[in-house]
Order: C-alpha cells, then structure tokens, then sequence
C-alpha cells in the first residue's frame, strides 16, 4: 500500500466522529412533541469559506494533532455532514421527486419555541423558522448541541404563521420566510462569537461556514446545550404540562455532567436547583451586558438568549464602544428593548421560570402576576448589583484580592463610586434622538474607558488631581458638541467627586494587602491598558471589516479567513493575565492593517 492510500485511510478513520451527526438527539425521544422532523438531501454547489479548526478539536471531531489546514477528506466529510437542504412541506405537498443517493438516512429536527414576532403567542406556530438540529457529540465528558442555519424554509418561520401557507425554500419574495442564511452573517458571527469567547463571555460558537451562489450560506454553530428559555416557555403558556416537565426534566439531566448541575438533586427539588441557577445567570449575565456595552436584544420570551446566558443569532447583536443606552435596533414591525432594558427582560424571564416551577411543583398555573415580589426576584436584584459592582472594580485594573477586600470591607465607598461613575457612563448628546444605520439611538458623549486607561498613568506622574477642563478632554468622544462638555457647576462636582472616590477606592486597598500606592498604581496601568484596551471592537466595525474580507473573497481561502480571525480575536483580548502587546509582525498583513484601522476609526460606535 503507498504512502498515499495509507494517508487517506487513516484521514478517514480519524473524521469518523461526524458520521454521528446524523439527525438523531436524545430531546426527539423526552419531547416528541417539541419540534418538527424533516428528511434532508444533499444541497450542492457548496465549498467551505470558514472552519474552526480550535472548536472541532475541542468537540473531538479531528484530532488535536490536526494540522491547521483543510484536506480534501475532511472538507468531503464537512460538506457531506453539513451542507444539507431540508424536502420542507412545500416539496411534499408539490411531489418533488430528489435522487435516492442525495437523501439522508436520518431526519433533522426544527425545534419549537415562543416567539414575540408571531401572533400566537403561546409557541404553537414558532421555533426555528430557517434551522435545523445536525445532532450531538459527547467529547472527554462535555456534550455539544450541534445546528445549522440556512437549511431551508421550515413550518415555524414568522411567514408560514402570517400567511398560513408554506413557503418553497430560497423563495426571493418573502425575506423572513425564505430559509436561507446569507455569507457575510456567517461570517460576521464567526468573527464576533470568537471574541466574545476569548473574553469568556458565554456564546454559541461557529464551527463552520459553507458558501453556496449568491452569497447565500449555511452557517453551522455549536454550544453545550442550544436550548432557550423559550424552549419552555411555549409549554407553560399553553398551559401543557406534560410537555413542559418531559422538556425541563429532559434540560436538567442533560446537564448532570456540567459543573453547574453537578449537585443538582434528584426529585421536585431539582426546579428549585434550576429556578436558583436561572437567577445567578440572569443576573450576572445582565449585568456583564451592561458593564461591556454589549447589545442582544433581550426580552421576556427568552428567545435570543440561550439557557446558560449564552449569546446566540448575531443578527442584531451589538457591543458599543460607549455607552450608548437609547440604541434600538429597527426590526421594520417594531423596536427592539435598549441595552438599559435588558435587565428588566431579563428579570422578567426569571420571574417567568418562577411561575413554571410553581406549576411543575403544584400543577396548578397561578398568574404571572402573583410572583412579581418572590424572594428569588429580590435574590435577582441583589446578585445583579454585586457583579455590577465586581465589573467596575475589575475594569479599574484592580486584582482579583484587591477587588475582594474592597467588596468585603469598603462596599459604601464603591456603591458610591459606581454612581458617579454612571453619571458620565451615561452623559448623553444635546442632539437627540436620531436614526442610524439600523435603527435609532442618542449617542453617549464620554468615553470612560479612556479615562480608566489614563488614570493610573497619570496619577503615578503627579500627586494632584485632574482639573476639570484635563478631566473632560480625556473622556470626550468625538459624538460630544461643544455644548455636551461645558462644565456646570454640577459636572464640576461630579468630576471632584469621581477622583476623591477614585482614590479612596486605592489608598482602602492599599491598606487592606499592605501594598503601596505606587506599586498598586503601576500594576493597574499595566492591567488597565488591557482591559481598557483603546482599539476595542464595536458593532459596526465588525460589519466593516466582513465587508472587507467579502470583498477580498476570491482572493483568500477558508483556512486564511480562519487564521486571519484567530489572530484578530487575540488582539481583541481584554485577559490583562500574561498578554504581551503585539509587535511590528502581528500587522504585517495588508489586511490585518486595514481590520486595525477599522477598529481604531469605528471605536466609539455602535
């Protein structure tokens, strides 16, 4: 046998893990009811734009070894796994008749969830609209849910529901309804998802993006569990209680294997367990929102979050690079909530969860009403404010002790502080509202990650406060009129205050470890320039730098579209732990020079 053959064998052998990604998920057998199965035949014509060498590694489905680069075998496997098209109703009720050898042996499920988009808002009618689930992995103890966006137009589309009639899937006269996804979205999910990650925000990850003509694309994505608060909440306003304990039981014990449920009871004490858990994520997860400026259309259906708080569709989402809190992006039938509103949403889908143990414990469903002063809603609160208060100290350039010590012992002086600090965070312009690209906001005026940047620097140079007019120029953004950073006697106030605070909050710490102030300076200037970091991601230069890499397609292949967003998403790291600042190299590409100047001029958008 040559060399070759033997290659290819052992290629092979080792990419046999995708054959398990057939269709089949232990949630079709818990929840018969919970979604629709649909055959699927092979969709031609695709070639692989993006494919996450890092993700199918840690999801074993190549080995660790694996080069990072594509072979010919595995992007078979890939294309054959993943580039799929589902025979929907309208191919059912036309007699479509498709080549046996095109069909797939498995079917593939579109779930069903609530939806505020669709009339019925009870879940009957909604779910996923242009998705389907490939399956399931287990890999060294963690499990993935694996899907695919761009698969076809299924029945719980929002225009299936408007226009109670099925849809022929890429049907150019209906855009919500259609059920493709396009290339630049992949990509751009791709790109952004990858960032968030790096910087542990929790966030579905793409595994890959297969390219088909007219830049459409199915873009695959993989989490620890795909499932959402809407999963659930369809059953509970139905009132169909069957469903809604098959399905949250199902939840629950697929998730006994993950820390967070490691001690998860058996029996009715296991919903509280998951009531508790639901809490702390929501609140934290809001929080972190917030104190990252980070924009994903939350509401009280819990359709556009997953259950762990995870970031899924990246279709509206944002991260700003100021606190701009009056954006809300334009869905043509409705606005969505702001960045501000999102802890509401948020809590409101904790109260939800409230009513939905009360009906698994008593099966009796008592209004939503009724829960709106339960205990855990004020644990909700409270677990909100802590990490609020835990981000800002972080974002200061303090160590983890430090930032315990002062939580602990000096938690006045940094509630305090947090307020003054909001007072700028949230300065708005004397313009107004106004539309943008995709919607409508009223810009922020100060940049407050300059100021937590520059501060200690400045401090170790001199021992004297910023006077007002220094303290405004650091934090000025280029949305701010003339008229936005006039000082007022009030601002004057505030801007004595903000520093008193500020160096309250060091010389306590100082005090608590025994550190000096020049040493406790020095560490938060270098921890701060990372996490502060000036050439910081936003919104719109995402979209940008898409844009380029679309433009430049032809040119580049998917293994350098992957390497070129590895090293991006390594600059875009805000981990002060070890990171070095990179060299002359790092922007030797022409291309990683323009995603630079992207970011640089888009740093304080949306």
């Amino acid at each position: 046998m040559g060399q070759s053959q033997k290659k290819s064998k052992l290629s092979l052998k080792s990419y046999s893990k995708f054959d398990s990604i057939d269709g089949s998920h232990p949630f079709k057998k818990a929840v018969p009811e919970g979604f629709i199965d649909y055959p699927a035949r092979i969709r031609k014509g695709g070639k692989l734009a993006f494919f996450n060498y890092a993700l199918a590694k840690e999801m074993g489905l190549i080995p660790v070894s694996h080069p990072e680069k594509m072979d010919k075998e595995l992007e078979k496997k890939v294309l054959e796994t993943f580039g799929i098209v589902i025979i929907n109703e309208f191919d059912q009720m036309n007699g479509r008749s498709f080549d046996k050898k095109d069909i797939k042996s498995g079917t593939y499920m579109a779930t069903r969830y609530l939806q505020l988009q669709h009339e019925d808002k009870t879940g009957r009618t909604s779910g996923d609209g242009r998705s389907i689930w490939n399956g399931q992995v287990k890999h060294k103890g963690s499990t993935w849910d694996i899907s695919s966006c761009g698969t076809g137009a299924t029945a719980l589309s929002p225009a299936t529901s408007k226009y109670n009639r099925f849809f022929e899937t890429g049907d150019p006269s209906i855009s919500y309804g259609c059920g493709y996804a396009e290339l630049d979205e992949g990509l751009s999910t791709a790109l952004f998802s990858d960032i968030f990650h790096r910087n542990n925000i929790n966030t579905e990850q793409t595994l890959c993006v297969i390219e088909y003509e007219k830049n459409y694309s199915i873009n695959v994505r993989a989490h620890q569990s795909l499932f959402r608060p809407s999963h659930f909440f369809g059953y509970l306003k139905q009132g169909n209680y069957t469903n809604l304990k098959n399905s949250i039981d199902y939840y629950i014990d697929s998730r006994r294997a993950d820390k967070e449920f490691e001690n998860c009871p058996k029996g009715p004490k296991k919903y509280d367990y998951l009531l508790n858990y639901v809490c702390r994520t929501f609140a934290n997860t809001t929080a972190i929102f917030e104190d990252e400026y980070i924009f994903c259309w939350l509401d009280w259906d819990g359709d556009n979050i997953l259950m762990d708080g995870g970031i899924i569709d990246y279709g509206s989402v944002r991260q700003f690079g100021l606190f701009h809190h009056e954006y809300r992006y334009d869905d043509v039938e409705r606005f969505s909530t702001n960045i501000l509103e999102q802890k509401e949403k948020a809590k409101k889908i904790v109260q939800t969860f409230i009513q939905l143990v009360d009906f698994l414990k008593t099966k009796e469903k008592r209004p939503l009403g009724q829960f709106k002063k339960h205990k855990v809603l004020t644990e909700f609160e409270s677990l909100f404010n802590e990490r609020k208060n835990y981000n800002l100290l972080k974002k200061l350039g303090l160590g983890e002790s430090a930032v315990e010590a002062l939580l602990d012992k000096h938690i006045s002086v940094v509630e305090d502080f947090r307020k003054v600090f909001s007072y700028f965070e949230r300065a708005k312009s004397s313009k107004g509202l106004g539309r943008v690209s995709d919607g409508v906001s009223w810009d922020a005026i100060f940049c407050m990650r300059d100021l937590l940047r520059e501060l200690p620097q400045i401090y170790l140079s001199r021992e004297e406060h910023l006077n007002e007019a220094e303290f405004i120029e650091i934090i000025r953004s280029n949305y701010a009129t003339q008229e936005d950073l006039e000082v007022n006697s009030y601002r004057k106030k505030k801007i004595k205050e903000f520093q008193e605070l500020y160096s309250s909050l060091i010389e306590l710490s100082c005090m608590e470890d025994g550190t000096s102030k020049e040493k406790r300076l020095l560490e938060m200037t270098m921890r701060s320039a990372v996490i502060n970091k000036m050439e910081r991601v936003t919104g719109d230069a995402i979209s940008l730098i898409v844009d380029l890499v679309m433009k430049q397609r032809k040119k580049i292949g998917s293994d350098e579209i992957y390497k070129l967003f590895k090293k991006f998403s390594s600059f875009q790291t805000m981990d002060p732990s070890g990171q070095s600042l990179p060299n002359k190299k790092f922007w030797s590409s022409n291309l990683m020079r323009q995603f630079y100047e992207i970011v640089k001029e888009r740093r304080e958008g949306i």
